[in-house]
């Protein structure tokens, strides 16, 4: 089966263990995975190889044009096969780049007005996020911590990013957050953002052309307890202040990525205040064109 580049046909990158229980780097189109373990051990890899390439998707689908497909994306997810898209790249976050995030910020942080402005400062907020250790893929638990009493999850949109700070493509992202110690003092914020399962990425990375319209995206999150959804709300990335370019341009400055980064580029729904994530729950965020990255939730170790 032949793999040839069409106008608007999605393609996708992933991770994935194959039946040797080996990790594999995928291409994915219409429902097909193909291996790319022979052109790239890793994502770091293949992100380094695509600085300067503008018809990134057309010389992938090149490369595997021969080759036939190795597994059905479908099974893989059946069998939990799918991996966390990404491997050696740290994860960073942009901060109060919705409306409705400066104004949750400012409330919980009893009105210090310093979200108000940073929403409209030239310098947007950006903050150190994940490892890859701790980070986490689909299905598997996102941990809330032990010591706050107020956590929840930020549904985001990821950028992929390469060496060079060129925008490769997008994932769905979660920035688990504990918006109790966040608003105690803002100066918390590590502590509220970063420790171990903080973050989720996946299933795929779309690459950038499997977007067409990346700043117009519905965005939806779901917590479900005891099999009920206990809270749904959406927003649309057209509601993000800031362009991905001015948030990858800020993240560069002074700044090395041998390995590629993902940047959290902010979120727009923030569950009502009575409502903490407990162990038990679980969270499924779905971004259009790119799918739906489902949780569970474990109390921290």
């Amino acid at each position: 089966m032949r793999v040839e580049k069409e106008k608007g046909t999605p393609m996708y990158l992933c991770r994935f263990r194959n039946d040797t229980g080996h990790t594999s780097l995928g291409l994915v189109r219409d429902g097909a995975v193909w291996s790319l373990d022979a052109h790239w051990a890793s994502l770091a890899a293949l992100l380094e190889w695509s600085v300067g390439r503008a018809d990134l998707a057309g010389e992938l689908a090149a490369l595997v044009a021969s080759a036939a497909p190795v597994a059905q994306l479908n099974e893989l997810m059946v069998r939990g096969a799918l991996l966390k898209p990404t491997d050696a790249q740290e994860v960073w976050a942009a901060g109060v780049t919705y409306a409705r995030s400066k104004t949750a910020r400012e409330e919980e942080s009893a009105g210090s007005g310093i979200y108000d402005r940073v929403y409209a400062a030239p310098r947007p907020e950006l903050f150190f996020k994940a490892t890859p250790s701790r980070t986490v893929g689909p299905h598997e638990p996102v941990a809330v911590r032990r010591d706050s009493r107020w956590n929840v999850p930020e549904p985001e949109l990821a950028l992929v990013i390469n060496p060079a700070l060129e925008l490769v493509g997008f994932t769905i992202g979660n920035d688990m957050s504990s918006r109790d110690i966040e608003g105690e003092n803002p100066l918390y914020l590590p502590q509220a953002k970063v420790y171990a399962r903080c973050c989720a990425l996946g299933p795929l990375i779309a690459l950038h052309a499997a977007l067409p319209a990346p700043t117009n995206l519905a965005v939806g999150l779901k917590i479900i307890r005891a099999g009920a959804v206990l809270f749904s709300d959406s927003t649309s990335t057209r509601n993000i202040v800031r362009p991905y370019a001015e948030l990858i341009a800020y993240l560069g400055r002074d700044n090395l990525f041998p390995a590629g980064v993902v940047l959290l580029t902010g979120t727009g729904i923030v569950p009502p205040d009575a409502i903490s994530l407990q162990a038990g729950d679980e969270v499924v965020i779905t971004i259009e064109g790119i799918g739906e990255l489902r949780n569970p939730v474990v109390l921290g170790a």
